[in-house]
């Protein structure tokens, strides 16, 4: 399956959705803000990113950002539960395959990130 990078400051929430990714195979690398994304990434291969827009130090569109400049294959999805968030990343369709608005169930992540997965061709049809 795929390597996945996921980025959250909440802890709760970063330990859900990594058991959630973690039922579908996946291996799960976990980050506490984008800065420590962006360190992550520098240190392995990823097949997608899944940040949280909202977070301290460097949010979720300066890391998609960053992260897209230095590795142009990877495959970004973000998340957020703020109207205003959601609308930074609509100009972003270029380099973000999707954004996640919460509430969403671990249903609809799961969900999600498989068919982000097979449009990239990172993993096949079930």
């Amino acid at each position: 399956m795929a390597r996945i990078l996921l980025v959250d400051d909440e802890e709760p929430i970063r330990g859900f959705l990594k058991r959630g990714l973690e039922m579908d195979g996946h291996t799960v690398v976990t980050a506490i803000d984008g800065s420590d994304g962006l360190d992550r990434l520098s240190e392995t291969a990823f097949d997608l990113m899944l940040t949280d827009i909202r977070m301290p130090l460097m949010d979720g569109i300066a890391l998609a950002l960053a992260a897209k400049r230095d590795y142009p294959d990877l495959t970004i999805l973000l998340m957020t539960g703020f109207a205003d968030q959601r609308e930074r990343a609509r100009g972003l369709d270029a380099i973000v395959a999707d954004v996640l608005t919460k509430p969403f169930t671990l249903a609809d992540m799961r969900a999600t990130v498989s068919r982000t997965l097979r449009s990239a061709g990172v993993v096949a049809a079930r």
